[in-house]
Order: C-alpha cells, then structure tokens, then sequence
C-alpha cells in the first residue's frame, strides 16, 4: 500500500465533504489501491459509540478485513458475527453491538469484500467477477472467524446483500456457523437439479429470469425495469456516485425512501413474479425504465422536518456512508449484483452443487413491516419457512421498521437477538 500524497487526502476529504467525487469510471481500484487506510482519519467520523473499536486483520482469504468489534476486552466469548448490505457498511450494525457485547458475546462486523476499508479487492467493473461469488464470499467469513482464532460462531446473522451469505455460510458449514439470522432477504435455498426425468419426470418451468422480468416490465405504461439489472450495468456507479443532488443527500433520500418513515411502503405477498404484480413494488425496487438510482430517490428527499425527526440516522451518519462510499465508489459493492444474485450461469452451476441441502441450525427471520425486500420475490418467505430452514425458530416484522430494520428498530433487534442466541445455546 502507498502512502496518500496530502494533495490527495484533501482532494478525498473534499469530494466526501461536498457529496461526490471528481474521478472516472472505473477508478474504484485506483482509489483503493492508492490510499493507505490505516492513515485515513478514523472510521464513523466520531460518531461510532464507545465501546466499538475499528481495527484491520490482514490475510483473510486474500483480504485486508476492516471490522469493528465490541466485547473483545474480555477472552473466551462466544462470538457473533454480523453481514452488512448494500449500500452500507460494518457502520451500519452499531446500533445493536454493545447489548450483544453486554450480553456475554464478542461481537465482529466486517466491512464485507467491495466495501469501505476492506483491501485486496479490484474495484474496477471489468475485474474478475469470481472473488464476489456465494462461495468465495462465505470463505470470506470462514477466513475472518478462524482469523480471530474462533472455530465456529454462535450466530452469523446477514442483512439485505449481506442475508445470503448469511444463509449460504450457515448451510455449507454449520459446524462453524452453529446459527443464523437473515434480515430483510428471504433464502430460498439451493436451486433445483432435474429430478427423476430419466424415468418420466417432466422438467420444472424455470423462473423468469430477470432479463425476461425486464421485457415484460418495459411493456408497462410507463415501461419499467428491476432494480438488480440496472446495478449490473457500468452506468450505475457513476450514476450514484455522481448524483446532481450529491452524494450525501442520495444517500439521505435513499434511506428514507425504503425506511418506514416513507409512508408509502405498504408491502404485502404477490401473487407470481410477473410485471403486472412486480409493478405494485415502488421504483427503488421496480424502477422507471429511463431513470437511474440517483433520479428515482431524488423525489423523496425528506424535508428538513423530515430529517430533524429522524432520530435513527442523523446527518453526520448519513455522512459517514457518503464520506466512505466516496473514496471506494460503489463498484465494488454492486458486484454481488452481478454474480450473487439473477441468474449468473457459473454462479448457478456453483450453487447447485448444495441441490436439495437446506439449512439444518437454528434459524430466524427478521424484517421490518414497511420493507418491501420481504416480500419483492414472491414465494420466497414460503419458501424458506417450509424448505430452506428445516429449524427456523422465528419469523419477525417489526413495526416501525422499513429495509434498515437493525438501524431503525435497534433495540427490538438486539432483544430478539439476545432471546434466539438464549433459546438455541448448545
């Protein structure tokens, strides 16, 4: 790693401070690459609480893992592990660490890999998308426990993006992961291989993919388009990167546009995964078709009223996504768009290889009422709770919550974490 000139420090800290950052696409490797974290100003901007110490751990399945941590004062805790979505960070489980930590529990939440100060990923779209497959991402998380000289977990638990590593981790090795929590991501387990055919059986109909959801939304009056096909395209992260409104209040309208404070986030099942139901879901999820991110939020910015009230994130922790993410850029992060999720040919190929596995520890859910990623696959939820999870202990919607359920309803999150990690204690 090379040290940042002072010229550059000043020119990240500024784009940071002003809401953007004056580079080209595909520089998200460069800016990594070129900056010497560990002589960064501190992580969270003063704002993460004490108690949470950040710290990098070197050699982690080909990594540099930035975590934060709480509990680790005391040797012998059993430990708990925490995945981040998208777009956040280990920041954004601050909320609920510390009654884990008061709990008895080391508490571990990485910057996942293509996120904020985690090192020895590429950043550019044209990098090898393999590092960013299920697979390698579970490693990951093996690599970070045995790191911290941990043979297993008592609880990995996974958020949005941050659910199905969660859940693959947790099917694959639940000798390490001895439970799970997924928040807001329904897991639907392992997809299908043909069964029986050879004797008969006809082939199952496969699940539109999300090219043929495209072609069908972008019929709609107006045309519409799902949001995961727009993060895979190169155009996405200068789009948010550079939004007209800046990058700090992107973010700002962003998290309050899937939040519960949005009063238009009614969700509720749909009945198939066809354009007319899918349309029912608002535009951060099913956009208009000639909108990028940046344009589709930019309407439910909240009003200063709006802001003020909003006690679960205040402006200097928006500003601590909009201060990270403008240095990394998003890249990195809208990767596991590409290869983790849809219909990825080599990432199915990989998957199926855990066909008719499910997860056999403890299990729980965890969403907010008004977040619509519950139920923006339609028959997920049933099938996790029938299939996926054989143990599945707890299916929770927490009122007052959107998609950012453990930064809005942090203390109904924590309690329920405490009462599982008691109830399945081995």
């Amino acid at each position: 790693m090379h040290a940042v000139t002072r010229r550059g420090f000043l020119a990240t800290t500024s784009a940071a401070a002003m809401g953007g950052f004056s580079v080209g696409q595909g520089a998200s490797s460069a800016s990594q690459a070129g900056i010497d974290v560990d002589r960064l100003p501190p992580y969270g901007n003063s704002t993460l609480p004490p108690g949470i110490r950040s710290r990098r751990i070197a050699n982690v399945n080909g990594l540099t893992v930035h975590i934060l941590e709480a509990g680790h004062e005391t040797s012998g805790r059993r430990a708990v592990l925490l995945l981040h979505g998208f777009p956040e960070l280990a920041y954004s489980w601050r909320k609920v660490m510390l009654p884990l930590a008061a709990a008895g529990y080391h508490v571990i939440a990485p910057d996942q890999r293509g996120y904020g100060r985690t090192t020895g990923w590429d950043g550019s779209y044209d990098a090898d998308p393999d590092p960013f497959r299920i697979l390698n991402m579970v490693r990951d998380a093996m690599g970070l426990v045995y790191a911290l000289g941990y043979r297993s977990v008592a609880m990995i638990a996974g958020h949005d993006a941050g659910a199905p590593v969660a859940a693959w981790a947790a099917l694959i090795r639940p000798d390490v992961f001895r439970s799970v929590t997924i928040l807001s991501s329904p897991f639907e387990g392992p997809p299908a291989i043909p069964f029986n055919t050879a004797n008969g059986a006809s082939l199952q109909r496969p699940a539109p993919t999300d090219d043929e959801l495209d072609a069908e939304l972008a019929k709609l009056n107006p045309p519409r388009k799902y949001y995961q096909n727009y993060q895979r395209t190169p155009g996405a992260n200068a789009d948010m990167l550079h939004a007209p409104q800046g990058l700090h209040a992107f973010f700002r309208a962003y998290y309050h546009y899937k939040s519960a404070d949005w009063k238009g986030n009614d969700p509720h099942p749909l009945k198939a995964r066809v354009a007319e139901e899918m349309a029912k879901i608002p535009t951060y999820y099913v956009m208009e078709k000639d909108k990028g991110m940046a344009e589709t939020v930019a309407p439910f910015m909240p009003s200063a009223a709006e802001m003020a009230a909003c006690t679960w994130l205040t402006d200097a922790e928006v500003g601590v996504y909009a201060t990270e993410y403008a240095r990394t850029e998003f890249t990195g992060a809208l990767q596991g768009y590409r290869v983790r999720r849809g219909s990825n040919p080599k990432s199915l190929a990989e998957m199926r290889t855990f066909a008719g596995r499910s997860i056999d520890v403890p299990s729980m859910f965890i969403g907010g009422t008004s977040d619509w990623g519950v139920y923006q696959t339609p028959g997920a939820v049933d099938r996790m709770r029938t299939t996926a999870c054989t143990r599945m202990v707890g299916f929770h919607l927490i009122g007052g919550a959107g998609h950012w359920v453990q930064q809005e309803q942090p203390e109904h999150v924590s309690r329920l974490f405490m009462e599982f990690l008691r109830a399945t204690r081995d």
